[in-house]
């Protein structure tokens, strides 16, 4: 074979992997995808470009909880939740500020992971100025931020995060002494859930123990 044509197949086989990704540790509970997802990254293409960034936070919720949304069943609002993994759960709070959450479990069960902290990889300038200018930590360094970051909405409520224009791209697992476990914040039943995950050390985390 020729040496171009071996190159055009490791590419091609390179593409192949990044499009079809294995998703499939997304099925297990809430509480245990949670650490697994820290190190992974989200790869948003926006404008002809790819911003790139990697989860340093999470939050664990499911329908035992009584901080989830799924708590109370099935609803309009939750139905994503109760479907199968590896799609996004995108809710509106406060009025004015978009949450993403990536669903895990099995079809029938209500459960999600909130991602609450990213660390910007690649387009951070992007990122800023979707952010209005905010700079350092504070441009993806909470739940609201980084949705604004990324230009996340409910319109990507029920995404695929195995297909473009955003997807999840696994890495391998953090050893567990680089993972914080910690109660929840910003909720106000359950707090005491120590579901709450974080890269220690890293600075975009938006509350640290």
């Amino acid at each position: 074979m020729p040496q171009w044509q071996l190159r055009f197949r490791l590419v091609e086989n390179r593409l192949t992997k990044y499009k079809y990704m294995d998703l499939s540790f997304l099925k297990q509970p809430s509480e245990i995808v949670a650490p697994r997802l820290l190190g992974c990254q989200i790869v948003r293409e926006l404008d002809g470009r790819k911003l790139v960034a990697k989860i340093v936070e999470t939050e664990a919720y499911d329908q035992r909880d009584a901080a989830s949304h799924s708590y109370k069943g099935k609803t309009t609002r939750t139905e994503v939740m109760f479907g199968p993994s590896g799609h996004l759960y995108v809710y509106f709070t406060y009025g004015m500020h978009y949450c993403m959450n990536i669903v895990t479990g099995q079809t029938g069960e209500g459960s999600a992971v909130l991602i609450r902290a990213l660390e910007p990889l690649r387009g951070l300038d992007a990122m800023v100025a979707n952010r209005h200018g905010k700079s350092g930590v504070e441009v993806t360094n909470g739940p609201a931020k980084l949705c604004q970051a990324l230009q996340i909405d409910k319109k990507w409520n029920g995404h695929n995060l195995q297909t473009t224009p955003l997807q999840l791209v696994p890495q391998p697992a953090l050893k567990p002494a680089e993972i914080v476990r910690a109660t929840r914040i910003g909720i106000s039943q359950a707090k005491e859930v120590p579901w709450r995950f974080y890269v220690r050390g890293n600075s975009y985390v938006s509350h640290s123990v």
